[in-house]
């Protein structure tokens, strides 16, 4: 059975300026946020595993799951809830094969470890379900500066297209925001991602409520 995911905050410290990051995911958490991706790529090796241990201590009485981005050694040594990757990452089969060895061998690995992957096409999207995702985020959907790299949006026909295709969770990424949440569920998306849409607001709570209405 496929993991009901509908809400993942993505982590940008920097997009905080003088606010701290750990309160803010902490209080995410808190307010129902499924999945917390820490993705903070230009972090050291030992200011990442600081703040991801700290994250993942922070967040334990929710049910939210914090993964890495990237750096499967990390999220296994920590016993996160998984690892995203994205295009230049490992690919998902080779990370899946790395986490059952480490699971058949003894080491704390989490029985339902999940391996994220972000896709920009039907074709990346197909790929990384066949070669052992659990999840998909897929975008930029709509136009957002963050994203201009990838190329214009998709839009939703090709959202439509994509969930009309993959059997586990699809996200929609790029450009969300509260009024954009029903038409990407409406096409077939089992939530939304994001980084503004958490950190521009002055209560995540009362946005994560306001998300939420949207999928009544």
């Amino acid at each position: 059975m496929a993991p009901a995911f509908k809400l993942c905050y993505i982590t940008d410290r920097r997009a905080l300026g003088k606010k701290p990051l750990l309160p803010r995911i902490i209080e995410a958490a808190r307010a129902g946020v499924d999945i917390i991706q820490i993705r903070e790529k230009d972090l050291p090796t030992r200011e990442l595993v600081a703040l991801a241990q700290a994250a993942i201590d922070g967040v334990r009485a929710t049910k939210a799951r914090i993964v890495v981005n990237d750096r499967l050694d990390v999220a296994l040594a920590l016993g996160a809830a998984g690892v995203h990757l994205g295009t230049s990452s490992m690919p998902p089969r080779a990370v899946r094969d790395c986490v059952n060895r480490d699971f058949v061998s003894g080491n704390f690995v989490p029985a339902d470890f999940l391996v994220g992957v972000s896709c920009h096409s039907l074709d990346e999207a197909v790929k990384a379900e066949a070669a052992g995702a659990d999840y998909l985020l897929l975008g930029p959907i709509f136009p957002t500066p963050s994203k201009l790299p990838y190329g214009p949006p998709l839009g939703l026909p090709t959202l439509k297209k994509v969930t009309a295709r993959i059997t586990i969770p699809v996200l929609a990424l790029g450009g969300i925001t509260v009024e954009r949440v029903k038409p990407c569920i409406e096409v077939g998306a089992a939530g939304i991602a994001g980084i503004s849409i958490f950190q521009d607001c002055d209560s995540v709570e009362d946005r994560v409520r306001e998300l939420r209405h949207e999928f009544l």
